[in-house]
């Protein structure tokens, strides 16, 4: 027990410490603070980058897949965030609550976080053509592996029955998905509810939630996701922004091979763009970089059908060049990749770069200024621009990559 409280410190100080710097450096850069301006300007609206941006793309196609909800229960939605982010004695957990309500224009005086963070979701929205919609996330809590909540490895817990109820309230902008621990006694009954109440996909960050995908008790559960053809999103590769029980070997890609030889259709997040993980298919495993063996499933011709990959936080300073320029020229892949924007991350200042795509040859420097400016006023615009507009070597996501609706028709 010791010895894990030593491992949470260090994995918590090594992601507190690459904030830090994140931060330091975008304040040098003058992009720290998110000026949160309301809608877009006709100059903007009207812009040919906007242009560029829609050309080709069905907007009643266009789901994004990774929206994140998030509040303090300061409405009776149930939501909580980890304690330590309100306490000034936890400085590092304090700064990733404000740099991430920052992001989402969230007002440090603001009557109620839950209202207000739904509030500007709702404006960033109207920006966009009738019938795009996001893919609003509930997030259970962590457990443990005798199905013990621990609220100490739960950065923040978002309840099913209020992301329902925001789609349901809002079912022309939003649809949801569910978050449903697999080790909970009930996990199947919750499951089913869940399916019942509308949900189009389930989410889980395995390492954050302390959930092993190999484990035996998942195997129900996994036909029964199979028999409703309910997509899987998990997240795998290094995870920052949510720490939770900082089981990173958790998040290793190959650890999905169980749920999809089950039949389940699994969405990996983020392409498992960050960090490394063990290559388990060595007999002397070492460490690559995760999105390796990304990479290495989607080319299993076994996971043809059943493995796609989204798109979110693809284009963040922090990813490698070589992930860029794999995703862009992989156009075989792009039938299977999904537009999201990890909301509310496009808005955290520190997080793009675009001086950097720019270096690596991927966006014209024409591009920049105007992005820029789109971020001030509607991230989640700038976030699908950015997507549209970066090239490899005359390649880019084809527009196949946003029509993601398609791949939830089973359940929508």
């Amino acid at each position: 027990m010791q010895e894990r409280r030593r491992h949470l410190l260090c994995c918590g100080g090594a992601a507190a410490a690459g904030l830090f710097s994140a931060l330091s450096s975008a304040a040098r850069a003058g992009n720290l603070i998110n000026p949160c301006r309301g809608a877009l300007p006709a100059q903007l609206r009207e812009h040919p980058l906007m242009q560029r941006c829609w050309q080709g793309i069905d907007a009643t196609q266009l789901w994004d897949v990774h929206a994140h909800l998030l509040g303090t229960g300061d409405s009776g939605s149930g939501c909580r965030i980890d304690a330590r982010m309100t306490q000034w004695w936890h400085p590092m957990e304090s700064v990733r609550r404000k740099v991430i309500l920052a992001g989402a224009c969230v007002p440090a005086d603001a009557p109620s976080v839950d209202k207000a963070y739904l509030q500007r979701l709702q404006q960033l929205a109207a920006d966009f053509p009738p019938g795009a919609r996001w893919m609003l996330y509930a997030f259970d809590e962590a457990l443990d592996e005798k199905s013990c909540p621990r609220p100490e490895w739960t950065s923040f817990h978002v309840p099913d029955r209020y992301a329902a109820a925001v789609a349901a309230a809002i079912p022309q902008r939003f649809a949801w998905v569910c978050s449903v621990h697999p080790y909970r006694e009930d996990a199947l009954a919750r499951l089913d509810a869940a399916i019942q109440a509308g949900a189009v996909a389930l989410k889980w960050l395995p390492s954050s939630m302390n959930i092993d995908l190999r484990d035996a008790r998942l195997r129900p559960f996994y036909d029964r996701l199979a028999q409703a053809r309910l997509p899987l999103i998990i997240h795998c590769g290094e995870e920052k922004a949510v720490p939770g029980a900082g089981r990173s070997e958790l998040g290793n890609p190959l650890l999905a091979r169980l749920p999809l030889s089950h039949g389940v259709r699994v969405i990996m997040a983020h392409c498992a763009s960050l960090g490394d993980a063990l290559d388990l298919d060595q007999a002397r495993p070492r460490l690559v970089s995760a999105f390796s063996l990304f990479d290495r499933l989607m080319d299993e011709p076994a996971w043809k059908d059943l493995l796609l990959g989204d798109v979110s936080a693809l284009f963040q300073f922090n990813r490698r060049p070589e992930v860029w320029q794999t995703v862009l020229k992989r156009q075989d892949w792009h039938a299977r990749l999904l537009h999201g924007s990890d909301y509310p991350l496009p808005g955290v200042g520190p997080l793009y770069r675009l001086g950097g795509l720019v270096r690596a040859g991927l966006l014209a420097e024409a591009d920049r200024s105007p992005l820029e400016r789109l971020r001030e006023h509607n991230p989640l615009l700038f976030d699908l621009a950015l997507k549209r507009v970066v090239r490899w070597q005359g390649q880019a996501l084809l527009p196949q990559v946003f029509a993601t609706r398609r791949h939830f028709a089973s359940v929508a």
